[in-house]
Protein backbone atom coordinates (compact mmCIF):
# COMPACT_ATOMS: atom_id res chain seq x y z
CA UNK A 1 0.00 0.00 0.00
CA UNK A 2 1.25 3.48 -0.85
CA UNK A 3 2.19 5.68 2.04
CA UNK A 4 0.21 8.94 2.07
CA UNK A 5 2.08 12.20 2.02
CA UNK A 6 1.63 13.89 5.38
CA UNK A 7 0.70 17.53 5.58
CA UNK A 8 3.74 19.81 5.62
CA UNK A 9 4.78 21.96 8.57
CA UNK A 10 2.75 24.94 7.44
CA UNK A 11 0.74 25.43 10.63
CA UNK A 12 2.30 28.35 12.40
CA UNK A 13 3.19 28.20 16.06
CA UNK A 14 4.00 31.90 16.18
CA UNK A 15 0.71 33.77 16.36
CA UNK A 16 -0.15 37.34 15.37
CA UNK A 17 -1.98 38.79 18.38
CA UNK A 18 -3.76 42.12 18.81
CA UNK A 19 -4.05 43.41 22.41
CA UNK A 20 -6.74 46.00 23.15
CA UNK A 21 -6.93 47.97 26.41
CA UNK A 22 -7.36 51.64 27.34
CA UNK A 23 -4.96 51.31 30.29
CA UNK A 24 -1.39 51.92 28.99
CA UNK A 25 0.21 49.96 31.85
CA UNK A 26 -1.92 46.86 31.26
CA UNK A 27 -1.44 47.21 27.52
CA UNK A 28 2.33 47.32 27.95
CA UNK A 29 2.39 44.38 30.35
CA UNK A 30 0.24 42.20 28.10
CA UNK A 31 2.30 43.09 25.06
CA UNK A 32 5.54 42.22 26.84
CA UNK A 33 4.16 38.89 28.08
CA UNK A 34 2.89 37.87 24.64
CA UNK A 35 6.23 38.70 23.03
CA UNK A 36 8.03 36.68 25.72
CA UNK A 37 5.84 33.73 24.70
CA UNK A 38 7.27 34.06 21.19
CA UNK A 39 4.31 35.66 19.42
CA UNK A 40 4.00 38.84 17.38
CA UNK A 41 2.03 41.54 19.20
CA UNK A 42 0.29 44.74 18.09
CA UNK A 43 -1.60 47.03 20.47
CA UNK A 44 -4.73 49.19 20.26
CA UNK A 45 -6.08 51.63 22.83
CA UNK A 46 -9.81 50.90 22.33
CA UNK A 47 -12.33 49.12 20.11
CA UNK A 48 -12.32 51.74 17.34
CA UNK A 49 -8.53 51.64 17.17
CA UNK A 50 -8.63 47.84 17.15
CA UNK A 51 -11.02 47.70 14.18
CA UNK A 52 -8.67 49.88 12.16
CA UNK A 53 -5.79 47.50 12.95
CA UNK A 54 -7.93 44.49 12.03
CA UNK A 55 -8.82 46.00 8.65
CA UNK A 56 -5.17 46.75 7.91
CA UNK A 57 -3.70 43.37 8.87
CA UNK A 58 -4.57 39.75 9.66
CA UNK A 59 -4.54 38.54 13.25
CA UNK A 60 -4.98 35.11 14.80
CA UNK A 61 -6.09 36.24 18.25
CA UNK A 62 -7.50 39.43 19.77
CA UNK A 63 -7.03 39.87 23.53
CA UNK A 64 -9.39 42.65 24.58
CA UNK A 65 -10.59 44.39 27.69
CA UNK A 66 -14.38 44.64 27.90
CA UNK A 67 -14.74 48.03 29.59
CA UNK A 68 -13.33 50.71 27.25
CA UNK A 69 -14.31 54.17 25.95
CA UNK A 70 -15.67 54.84 22.42
CA UNK A 71 -16.32 51.14 21.76
CA UNK A 72 -16.36 48.48 24.47
CA UNK A 73 -15.12 44.93 24.14
CA UNK A 74 -18.52 43.35 23.55
CA UNK A 75 -19.26 45.64 20.62
CA UNK A 76 -15.75 45.03 19.28
CA UNK A 77 -16.36 41.25 19.36
CA UNK A 78 -19.69 41.70 17.56
CA UNK A 79 -18.01 43.84 14.89
CA UNK A 80 -15.21 41.30 14.50
CA UNK A 81 -17.74 38.53 13.88
CA UNK A 82 -19.86 40.68 11.53
CA UNK A 83 -17.16 42.58 9.60
CA UNK A 84 -13.86 40.73 9.95
CA UNK A 85 -15.00 37.11 9.91
CA UNK A 86 -14.87 34.02 12.06
CA UNK A 87 -11.20 33.19 11.61
CA UNK A 88 -10.10 35.44 14.51
CA UNK A 89 -10.20 34.06 18.05
CA UNK A 90 -11.00 36.48 20.85
CA UNK A 91 -10.03 36.32 24.53
CA UNK A 92 -12.07 38.82 26.55
CA UNK A 93 -10.88 40.27 29.87
CA UNK A 94 -13.22 41.83 32.43
CA UNK A 95 -12.84 43.34 35.88
CA UNK A 96 -13.45 41.07 38.86
CA UNK A 97 -16.75 42.80 39.71
CA UNK A 98 -17.89 43.30 36.13
CA UNK A 99 -21.59 43.05 35.36
CA UNK A 100 -20.78 40.80 32.39
CA UNK A 101 -20.91 37.03 32.93
CA UNK A 102 -19.02 34.25 31.17
CA UNK A 103 -22.21 33.49 29.21
CA UNK A 104 -22.54 37.11 28.07
CA UNK A 105 -19.00 37.11 26.72
CA UNK A 106 -19.20 33.75 24.95
CA UNK A 107 -22.62 34.46 23.41
CA UNK A 108 -21.33 37.51 21.51
CA UNK A 109 -18.59 35.37 19.95
CA UNK A 110 -15.55 35.29 22.25
CA UNK A 111 -13.42 32.14 22.28
CA UNK A 112 -12.41 32.46 25.94
CA UNK A 113 -12.73 34.69 28.98
CA UNK A 114 -10.61 35.90 31.93
CA UNK A 115 -11.24 38.09 34.96
CA UNK A 116 -8.80 40.65 36.37
CA UNK A 117 -6.52 40.20 38.12
CA UNK A 118 -5.11 37.14 36.38
CA UNK A 119 -1.76 35.35 36.37
CA UNK A 120 0.45 35.29 33.30
CA UNK A 121 0.31 31.48 33.12
CA UNK A 122 -3.50 31.67 32.78
CA UNK A 123 -3.19 33.80 29.65
CA UNK A 124 -0.40 31.56 28.36
CA UNK A 125 -2.57 28.46 28.83
CA UNK A 126 -5.49 30.03 26.96
CA UNK A 127 -3.29 31.16 24.06
CA UNK A 128 -1.71 27.70 23.88
CA UNK A 129 -5.13 26.03 23.79
CA UNK A 130 -6.31 28.28 20.97
CA UNK A 131 -3.04 27.72 19.11
CA UNK A 132 -3.45 23.92 19.32
CA UNK A 133 -7.06 24.10 18.14
CA UNK A 134 -6.14 26.39 15.22
CA UNK A 135 -3.40 23.97 14.18
CA UNK A 136 -5.77 21.01 14.35
CA UNK A 137 -8.44 22.81 12.32
CA UNK A 138 -5.88 23.96 9.76
CA UNK A 139 -4.56 20.43 9.39
CA UNK A 140 -8.05 18.98 9.00
CA UNK A 141 -8.84 21.58 6.36
CA UNK A 142 -5.56 20.83 4.60
CA UNK A 143 -6.16 17.08 4.59
CA UNK A 144 -9.76 17.48 3.40
CA UNK A 145 -8.61 19.31 0.26
CA UNK A 146 -5.54 17.20 -0.58
CA UNK A 147 -4.90 14.01 -2.49
CA UNK A 148 -3.12 11.63 -0.11
CA UNK A 149 -0.79 10.15 -2.74
CA UNK A 150 0.54 13.32 -4.37
CA UNK A 151 -0.14 16.12 -1.91
CA UNK A 152 -1.85 18.09 -4.69
CA UNK A 153 -5.39 19.42 -4.27
CA UNK A 154 -8.03 16.73 -4.75
CA UNK A 155 -10.98 16.51 -7.14
CA UNK A 156 -13.47 17.87 -4.62
CA UNK A 157 -11.40 21.01 -4.12
CA UNK A 158 -10.99 21.34 -7.90
CA UNK A 159 -14.75 21.41 -8.40
CA UNK A 160 -15.13 24.10 -5.75
CA UNK A 161 -12.11 26.20 -6.65
CA UNK A 162 -12.71 26.19 -10.41
CA UNK A 163 -16.05 27.88 -9.83
CA UNK A 164 -14.42 30.37 -7.46
CA UNK A 165 -11.55 31.19 -9.84
CA UNK A 166 -13.89 31.37 -12.84
CA UNK A 167 -16.28 33.71 -11.05
CA UNK A 168 -13.43 36.04 -10.09
CA UNK A 169 -11.93 35.98 -13.59
CA UNK A 170 -15.28 36.83 -15.21
CA UNK A 171 -16.02 39.51 -12.64
CA UNK A 172 -12.61 41.17 -12.90
CA UNK A 173 -12.37 40.48 -16.65
CA UNK A 174 -9.04 38.71 -16.91
CA UNK A 175 -8.15 35.52 -18.81
CA UNK A 176 -8.21 32.08 -17.21
CA UNK A 177 -7.02 28.83 -18.80
CA UNK A 178 -7.45 25.22 -17.83
CA UNK A 179 -5.06 22.35 -18.54
CA UNK A 180 -6.24 18.73 -18.40
CA UNK A 181 -3.34 16.27 -18.30
CA UNK A 182 -3.45 12.50 -18.82
CA UNK A 183 -0.71 9.86 -18.75
CA UNK A 184 -0.62 7.91 -22.01
CA UNK A 185 -0.39 4.12 -21.60
CA UNK A 186 -0.50 4.31 -17.82
CA UNK A 187 -2.43 1.03 -17.46
CA UNK A 188 0.17 -0.78 -19.53
CA UNK A 189 2.97 0.66 -17.37
CA UNK A 190 1.11 -0.19 -14.16
CA UNK A 191 0.35 -3.75 -15.25
CA UNK A 192 3.96 -4.37 -16.28
CA UNK A 193 5.80 -2.78 -13.34
CA UNK A 194 3.27 -3.03 -10.51
CA UNK A 195 1.21 -0.58 -8.52
CA UNK A 196 4.14 0.69 -6.45
CA UNK A 197 5.98 1.85 -9.57
CA UNK A 198 2.72 3.25 -10.89
CA UNK A 199 2.21 5.26 -7.70
CA UNK A 200 5.79 6.53 -7.93
CA UNK A 201 5.09 7.72 -11.48
CA UNK A 202 2.01 9.62 -10.30
CA UNK A 203 3.94 11.23 -7.43
CA UNK A 204 6.82 12.28 -9.69
CA UNK A 205 4.47 13.73 -12.28
CA UNK A 206 2.75 15.73 -9.53
CA UNK A 207 6.15 17.19 -8.60
CA UNK A 208 6.87 18.09 -12.23
CA UNK A 209 3.53 19.85 -12.55
CA UNK A 210 4.01 21.78 -9.29
CA UNK A 211 7.53 22.78 -10.32
CA UNK A 212 6.36 24.32 -13.59
CA UNK A 213 3.53 26.56 -12.39
CA UNK A 214 3.47 29.84 -10.48
CA UNK A 215 3.38 29.62 -6.70
CA UNK A 216 0.31 31.21 -5.08
CA UNK A 217 -1.19 32.03 -8.51
CA UNK A 218 -1.75 28.78 -10.41
CA UNK A 219 -3.12 25.65 -8.78
CA UNK A 220 -2.67 21.93 -9.56
CA UNK A 221 -5.06 19.07 -8.83
CA UNK A 222 -5.20 15.30 -9.07
CA UNK A 223 -8.30 15.07 -11.23
CA UNK A 224 -8.58 11.27 -11.35
CA UNK A 225 -6.40 8.16 -11.30
CA UNK A 226 -3.73 9.27 -13.79
CA UNK A 227 -5.36 12.58 -14.71
CA UNK A 228 -4.41 16.02 -13.47
CA UNK A 229 -5.77 19.54 -13.88
CA UNK A 230 -4.12 22.95 -13.65
CA UNK A 231 -5.95 26.28 -13.31
CA UNK A 232 -4.00 29.20 -14.79
CA UNK A 233 -5.51 32.62 -13.99
CA UNK A 234 -4.26 35.99 -15.29
CA UNK A 235 -2.25 34.54 -18.15
CA UNK A 236 -2.27 34.81 -21.94
CA UNK A 237 -2.78 31.90 -24.31
CA UNK A 238 0.84 31.84 -25.44
CA UNK A 239 2.04 31.75 -21.84
CA UNK A 240 -0.44 28.97 -21.00
CA UNK A 241 1.01 26.97 -23.89
CA UNK A 242 4.51 27.47 -22.51
CA UNK A 243 3.42 26.14 -19.12
CA UNK A 244 1.93 23.06 -20.76
CA UNK A 245 5.03 22.52 -22.90
CA UNK A 246 7.29 22.81 -19.83
CA UNK A 247 5.26 20.16 -18.05
CA UNK A 248 5.44 17.93 -21.14
CA UNK A 249 9.21 18.40 -21.48
CA UNK A 250 9.81 17.74 -17.77
CA UNK A 251 7.89 14.49 -18.02
CA UNK A 252 9.76 13.42 -21.17
CA UNK A 253 13.04 13.94 -19.30
CA UNK A 254 11.95 11.27 -16.80
CA UNK A 255 12.14 8.69 -19.68
CA UNK A 256 9.53 6.38 -18.24
CA UNK A 257 9.08 3.38 -20.50
CA UNK A 258 6.14 3.46 -22.96
CA UNK A 259 4.47 6.45 -21.29
CA UNK A 260 3.96 10.07 -22.29
CA UNK A 261 1.57 12.93 -21.57
CA UNK A 262 -1.44 14.27 -23.43
CA UNK A 263 -2.50 17.80 -22.48
CA UNK A 264 -5.66 19.67 -23.43
CA UNK A 265 -5.86 23.45 -23.05
CA UNK A 266 -8.91 25.72 -23.04
CA UNK A 267 -9.83 29.30 -22.17
CA UNK A 268 -12.75 30.39 -19.99
CA UNK A 269 -15.40 32.36 -21.87
CA UNK A 270 -18.78 33.72 -20.90
CA UNK A 271 -20.21 36.12 -18.34
CA UNK A 272 -20.48 36.23 -14.58
CA UNK A 273 -24.27 35.75 -14.65
CA UNK A 274 -23.86 32.47 -16.61
CA UNK A 275 -21.08 31.02 -14.46
CA UNK A 276 -22.18 27.36 -14.47
CA UNK A 277 -22.50 27.32 -18.25
CA UNK A 278 -19.10 28.97 -18.66
CA UNK A 279 -17.40 26.49 -16.33
CA UNK A 280 -19.06 23.49 -18.01
CA UNK A 281 -17.97 24.69 -21.46
CA UNK A 282 -14.43 25.29 -20.23
CA UNK A 283 -14.17 21.73 -18.90
CA UNK A 284 -15.70 20.26 -22.02
CA UNK A 285 -13.40 22.20 -24.38
CA UNK A 286 -10.30 21.20 -22.40
CA UNK A 287 -11.47 17.60 -22.39
CA UNK A 288 -12.07 17.56 -26.15
CA UNK A 289 -8.59 19.02 -26.71
CA UNK A 290 -7.18 16.28 -24.47
CA UNK A 291 -9.15 13.68 -26.41
CA UNK A 292 -7.64 14.98 -29.66
CA UNK A 293 -4.09 14.90 -28.21
CA UNK A 294 -4.54 11.25 -27.20
CA UNK A 295 -6.14 10.42 -30.56
CA UNK A 296 -3.12 11.84 -32.37
CA UNK A 297 -0.77 9.53 -30.49
CA UNK A 298 -0.21 11.43 -27.24
CA UNK A 299 2.95 13.18 -26.08
CA UNK A 300 1.59 16.57 -27.16
CA UNK A 301 -0.39 19.67 -26.19
CA UNK A 302 -3.63 20.45 -27.99
CA UNK A 303 -5.54 23.73 -27.79
CA UNK A 304 -9.31 24.13 -28.07
CA UNK A 305 -8.61 26.37 -31.10
CA UNK A 306 -6.64 23.66 -32.93
CA UNK A 307 -8.06 22.48 -36.22
CA UNK A 308 -10.30 19.38 -35.84
CA UNK A 309 -11.08 20.06 -32.17
CA UNK A 310 -14.57 21.06 -33.19
CA UNK A 311 -15.07 17.73 -34.99
CA UNK A 312 -14.78 15.73 -31.75
CA UNK A 313 -18.06 15.89 -29.89
CA UNK A 314 -17.37 13.07 -27.42
CA UNK A 315 -14.96 13.91 -24.58
CA UNK A 316 -12.64 11.24 -23.23
CA UNK A 317 -14.50 11.05 -19.90
CA UNK A 318 -17.55 12.58 -18.30
CA UNK A 319 -17.28 16.17 -17.20
CA UNK A 320 -19.02 16.49 -13.87
CA UNK A 321 -19.02 18.31 -10.57
CA UNK A 322 -19.26 16.58 -7.23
Amino acid sequence: MSRPISSPGLFKKQLHILVVDDDPEILGALSELIQQLGHLCVTASDGMDALERLREDQFDIVVTDVKMPRMDGLELIRRIRADIGGDVDVIAITGHHSEYSYTDIIEVGASDFMRKPFFSDELEAKINRISRERCQLAELKYLSTRDCLTGLYNRGHFDKNLRHEAARALRQQYDLFLLLIDVDNFKRYNDKHGHQRGDNLIRELAKKISGNIRNDVDSAYRYGGDEFAVILPQIQRQQAHKVAERILSSYKAMKLEHTSLSIGLAKLKGSADLLEEGVWKLLRKADIALYLAKGKGGSQVRDETDELCGDHTQPSHKVRFA
